[in-house]
Formats: C-alpha cells, structure tokens, sequence
C-alpha cells in the first residue's frame, strides 16, 4: 500500500475519532486545517502539512494521553512518518508545530488567552511557554514561519459541522507532494 492510501488508510479507521477535547473529530480537524491553509493561499506542500499535522495521533493512537497527564509526541511520530513519504516542506511544519504553540505564547501576550482549555493543557503537557533562547531558537530555523501559519490555522480548526471539501479532495495534492518527494529521492 503506498503512503497515500496508507493515510486515507488511517483517516477512515481513527479518523473519526474525537480531537482531544474539541467538538469535532480528528478528520474534522485535519480537514479545516487544511481548509485554512488553502484559503490563505498556501503552498501545496503547507496545504497537505495542514492536513496531516495530526497524523501522529492516528499512528500512534495517542488521543486518550493528554487527558491523563502524558505528552504522546504526536509531531515527532508523525514526523518520522511523514519523512519517509514527503518532503521537508510538509514534514518539518508537521514536526514543528507545536513548538510553534509554544512560541507564539512567548511573542505574543493575547495568543495564550485565546486557546481553548484542552489547548492550554497540552500547552504545559508539551513543556509550557517557551523562554527567549528557545524562542530564539524555533525563530531561525528555516521552516519556523510555515509552522507559525499552520499553527494559527490548526487553533481555529475545531468548529463543528463546518463545511468544507472531503478528503477525497486533497488527494491529488497527496499524490503530487508523494511523488515529487519520491522522484527528488531517486
């Protein structure tokens, strides 16, 4: 099975699921993350980022582990996945995306009051506010400011019964960032 029926694979299995404590599931999620990142114009690679920023989750079945005190790492598992499959332009958004949360409450003082309860926990599950030299850090590094904007978009993806396209929509952007990286690999 190759990577991107091995995603719709995952999506139809655990994408139902619910998006640690938000109104909407962790297909729900990834979708309007995805349509966030499209409606801004982003590239391809930011727009399937978006999409699998979560996939993680749906590895690893972590969704139950912030509830009860422990970080899962999903950006890790779903970086050493996505790797594997895609290029840096949507793995290393993935991977850096919650450090992102972490810096834009050190840059920005409304950012932390705007998250959501289950965000603000997993905040400080993923080791809190970042100081000046991390933030320092997360801010040159190449792929710092497409973590930022999945990040704003990942914040705002948790409205139910939003409509947006399907899955089914996203797959030839799948298939195209898959085998663009493939072909660089080669």
């Amino acid at each position: 099975m190759n990577c991107v029926e091995q995603i719709f694979a995952l999506f139809n299995s655990r994408g139902d699921t619910e998006y640690f404590g938000e109104s909407v599931s962790q297909k729900e999620h990834a979708l309007q993350v995805a349509h966030f990142g499209a409606q801004a114009g982003a590239a391809e690679a930011l727009i399937v980022a978006a999409l699998l920023h979560d996939i993680g989750h749906l590895l690893a079945c972590t969704e139950d582990m912030a509830e009860n005190g422990m970080n899962g790492r999903h950006e890790e598992a779903g970086y050493v996945w996505l790797r594997e499959h895609f290029g840096p332009g949507v793995a290393e958004p993935v991977r850096m995306h919650v450090d992102a949360k972490r810096y834009l409450c050190h840059v920005d003082s409304t950012y932390l009051s705007g998250l959501s309860p289950a965000s603000v926990l997993s905040l400080q599950l993923q080791g809190g506010v970042f100081d000046e030299n991390e933030a320092h850090r997360f801010h040159d590094q190449p792929y710092a400011p497409d973590a930022v904007r999945l990040r704003l978009w990942d914040d705002k993806g948790k409205v139910p019964n939003l409509e947006v396209p399907d899955l089914e929509y996203y797959r030839p952007m799948l298939v195209r960032q898959a085998d663009c990286w493939s072909s660089r690999r080669d």
